[in-house]
């Protein structure tokens, strides 16, 4: 029997000495190289005692060790649950506790603070810094670079991926060989990727988008990747004109776009530029056009999917929308309520089906029953519209609607308008707690240094564009919008900063 992920994105490399990840420090590692590398680290974890179906919890820094273990757990039967370093003790005692890890992998600056969380929960630990070094290395050098690879089949899982978190615990998605496979498959086939691309990859991996999109489009595919350790503008332009590809986060084209020394004729070679994790703002997609020539392409995905939806290689990419529903992906607009289908245009819930879906979440099957239907659509939370071009357009997740006075105010259509004006770069809209209308709209604006705001005109000039109800009760300016790790507004903290807004 095979192991149908371990098949494609990895043993195909077996003896291969093409070029896979292409370091800062001027190092090739090919991808015989980093197949045997993993191999080592397969027969670290055997030597742990770790076996089929065993999860194996990451939270380390980004390096080509750290994707190796990836690798490793997959060639092992091994589920791969990377972690944010960013995370407290407290949260790691969480994710390990809950998902039964066997194995907690972290930085050795930090054992002292989460040995006593895996002896809690009853796992081992071993270390690994952001250069690779570590305990688990040391093991594996000492171990064959080949691994007896563990049978398993498409509906085996892979990997878990824990949601952020935001509002009540954690959740663990489960992620199966299938729901990986089958997304990079699709992807290599309508972003065109082939061997001779290179990817500039300074994504985190400990999440869907560096790992689960980037990486296994690469491995798929054959081609190489820039590895770089985060997002250092200066390394992106550095290594541009070795690469054909970017995958990024809005702040990536932003910051570049900061830079002199991003040109047109710095991208005259590249073939695509890839945007997620967060909405692009038009200004973004405007400037980066006329910088460069080229148009942006967005897609659509979350932690329990992987992709749903993506503007097209070939056609029109069209700024504010994510495009259609990938080959073998269905997407519906739902009523929240009922469930119902809506007619094309309305606003409601963002369904999908297809073999990108996840399994359910690990120990939550109230949760798990109340997201994931019995006929397959995932309920995502997101609140989106499907437009007369047949493009899916998110206006705000389930979360971060308001409801103002009994009306349904959705969030992003007031941040379109606010964006638009002189002197904001970018808005975020929060409902906080009002005493008459039950919550209220307040816009939190950052400037973009062009001009002072007047926020008393600002307010008249919304007032004509909007219906009065949608219209922010209170504008503030703020420095930055606080982002999570993928670039995501975290409007949950917006919500507690001014949660005393009306009632102060």
């Amino acid at each position: 029997m095979p192991n149908p992920l371990y098949d494609a994105l990895f043993g195909r490399h077996i003896g291969q000495s093409t070029a896979f990840l292409i370091l800062p420090d001027g190092r090739t590692i090919t991808h015989d190289q980093f197949i045997r590398s993993a191999a080592r680290y397969a027969n670290a974890f055997a030597d742990k005692g770790l076996t089929v179906g065993d999860r194996v919890a990451v939270q380390i820094g980004k390096s080509p060790d750290a994707l190796a273990l990836y690798a490793a757990c997959v060639q092992a039967g091994l589920v791969f649950l990377p972690l944010n370093p960013g995370y407290t003790a407290s949260e790691v005692d969480y994710f390990v506790g809950n998902s039964g890890a066997r194995l907690l992998v972290c930085d050795p600056a930090d054992v002292s603070a989460l040995a006593p969380v895996a002896a809690v929960a009853g796992a081992a630990v071993e270390t690994m810094d952001a250069t690779g070094r570590g305990t688990l290395r040391d093991l594996a050098a000492t171990l064959p670079d080949t691994f007896d690879t563990v049978d398993r089949t498409a509906e085996d899982l892979a990997a878990f991926l824990y949601t952020s978190g935001t509002t009540g615990r954690s959740k663990g998605a489960m992620l199966s060989q299938q729901n990986l496979l089958s997304n990079a498959e699709t992807l290599v086939d309508v972003w065109h990727f082939t061997k001779a691309d290179v990817l500039l990859h300074a994504l985190p991996i400990f999440h869907t988008h560096g790992l689960f999109v980037a990486t296994n489009i690469m491995l798929l595919s054959g081609g190489a990747m820039v590895f770089l350790p985060k997002l250092d503008i200066d390394q992106l332009i550095r290594f541009m004109p070795q690469a054909t590809a970017l995958m990024g986060v809005p702040t990536f084209y932003t910051r570049l776009l900061s830079s002199d020394d991003f040109t047109a004729g710095l991208t005259a070679h590249m073939r695509l530029f890839i945007s997620g994790s967060a909405p692009l703002l038009a200004e973004t997609h405007k400037q980066f056009e006329e910088r460069t020539g080229h148009r942006i392409l967005e897609r659509y995905g979350m932690t329990e999917t992987n992709m749903n939806t993506s503007n097209p290689y070939d056609g029109p990419r069209r700024g504010g929308t994510v495009g259609t529903p990938l080959p073998g992906v269905e997407l519906k607009i739902c009523d929240p309520e009922t469930g119902e289908t809506l007619p094309q245009g309305d606003i409601g819930v963002v369904e999908v089906r297809g073999p990108n879906v996840f399994q359910g979440y690990w120990q939550m099957p109230e949760k798990t029953a109340a997201e994931l239907r019995e006929d397959g659509f995932f309920i995502t939370g997101d609140l989106g519209l499907i437009d007369d071009h047949g493009y899916v357009q998110i206006v705000g997740r389930g979360k971060d609607l308001i409801i103002s006075g009994g009306y349904n105010i959705y969030p992003k259509e007031v941040e379109q308008v606010l964006d638009d004006q002189p002197g904001v770069l970018e808005s975020a809209v929060i409902g906080v707690p009002h005493a008459d209308l039950g919550e209220a709209p307040v816009g939190v604006l950052v400037a973009d240094g062009t001009a002072d705001l007047d926020l008393d005109a600002l307010s008249q000039t919304i007032g004509q564009a909007l219906a009065r109800f949608k219209c922010p009760r209170r504008l503030v300016v703020v420095d930055a919008l606080p982002r999570n790790t993928m670039g995501k507004v975290q409007k949950n903290l917006l919500r507690e900063i001014y949660a005393d807004l009306f009632t102060a």
